[in-house]
């Protein structure tokens, strides 16, 4: 799966020939990424936003990360506490 997202973590930003967007959220759970999607076959699913459009609306996306995607801005690691 880890590849098939890519870079994909929230706060990232990708752009594709379809735009430019930014990831708000990563679904792991395979129930939940099936109804985002309505894909009974779907593993996870990427919430984004286009950040190209005024009025982008968030939606999910299920598909996989190729050489047409390329990373604009990676997530912020995730900053641990002690």
């Amino acid at each position: 799966m880890i590849a098939e997202v890519g870079p994909r973590r929230p706060g990232a930003i990708y752009q594709n020939v379809d735009g430019r967007f930014e990831v708000l959220a990563l679904i792991t759970d395979v129930a939940d990424a099936a109804v985002l999607l309505r894909r009974s076959s779907a593993r996870w699913a990427v919430i984004v936003r286009d950040t190209l459009r005024p009025d982008g609306e968030p939606f999910a996306v299920g598909s996989v990360w190729t050489d047409s995607d390329y990373l604009i801005r990676p997530a912020k690691a995730l900053a641990l506490t002690a």
